[in-house]
């Protein structure tokens, strides 16, 4: 019978011990309350998946400090305070985001944040000859590295900030930090303008400009880009792209593989999500 099977006994067994640790009691530290919430996924429809590492992303917050997923110094767009529109417009359409350090000499010196909305009016042509960036800062909440992202995000909340600028011991700026930043631990990606349709893996932007999924097979791509990367060690683009890196790579970091560039567009502390995949150097597809 199949009853009497030493497998199938020993596999009942350690089912009935782990459903008795899920109705034993309250857990006793946070590595058991994951260790049931997981069994609970897996033996139950209780919770699925995605609820799942909602709740594990939750947790993970109050263990992680800024410097984990903060915007690093060197990366930062930023707008000059002396600069007339015609100067920092093109960056600021380029980058494609809601907010922009304004900053005086150097990094280190930031007078405040400059909100993309506040720059409309400079639609029409005359505004532009009188448009003064001191004129439009906002007061930039200035955070250390060491922070809790829990607090961060309380602090976001409380303050209905998005933005804060990260320094380090010393005061020197480090880098930056968005609310996004911090959201994105907990739930993943979170969808902008970049996203790709559901139903599709590759976006075009421009001539030689291409978001694309990070799950978008490997021999999709090849027919995309007429290249001919291999599917013998990964099924996705998103491998390949790991491997060059060597290691999970944070938004906004690049490398290039073959002729192509690729930007990390969106990424959190388990996997790559979406990437802008440009031509490098002027080939031809």
């Amino acid at each position: 019978m199949a009853d009497d099977h030493p497998g199938n006994g020993q596999s009942n067994r350690n089912w009935l011990e782990k459903l008795k640790q899920v109705f034993s009691g309250d857990p006793q530290t946070r590595d058991e309350l994951l260790d049931q919430l997981r069994d609970t996924e897996q033996h139950s429809n209780l919770i699925d998946g995605e609820a799942l590492r909602i709740m594990e992303g939750a947790l993970q917050v109050s263990d992680m400090q800024v410097r984990e997923i903060m915007i690093p110094r060197s990366q930062m767009i930023c707008v000059e305070a002396d600069q007339r529109p015609e100067e920092f417009l093109p960056q600021v359409i380029e980058a494609a985001h809601s907010r922009f350090p304004v900053i005086g000499d150097s990094k280190d010196e930031v007078l405040g944040i400059l909100l993309a909305k506040d720059l409309l009016p400079l639609i029409l042509e005359d505004n532009r000859k009188r448009f003064s960036i001191k004129d439009h800062l906002r007061q930039a909440t200035v955070v250390p590295e060491s922070k809790r992202l829990n607090v961060l995000l309380n602090d976001f909340r409380s303050n209905r900030n998005h933005m804060a600028i990260v320094i380090d011991e010393y005061g020197g700026v480090a880098g930056l930090v968005t609310i996004e930043d911090v959201l994105e631990q907990i739930v993943g990606d979170i969808e902008d303008e970049y996203d790709v349709e559901e139903d599709s893996y590759i976006k075009q932007l421009g001539k030689d400009e291409f978001v694309v999924k990070a799950l978008t097979p490997i021999e999709d791509f090849n027919e995309h880009f007429k290249v001919e990367f291999s599917d013998e060690e990964f099924d996705t683009i998103g491998g390949i792209v790991m491997q060059q890196f060597g290691h999970l790579p944070k938004r906004n970091e690049s490398v290039t593989i073959d002729k192509y560039n690729f930007q990390i567009l969106n990424a959190d502390n388990r996997r790559i999500r979406l990437l802008r995949v440009t031509n490098a150097a002027g080939f031809k597809q």
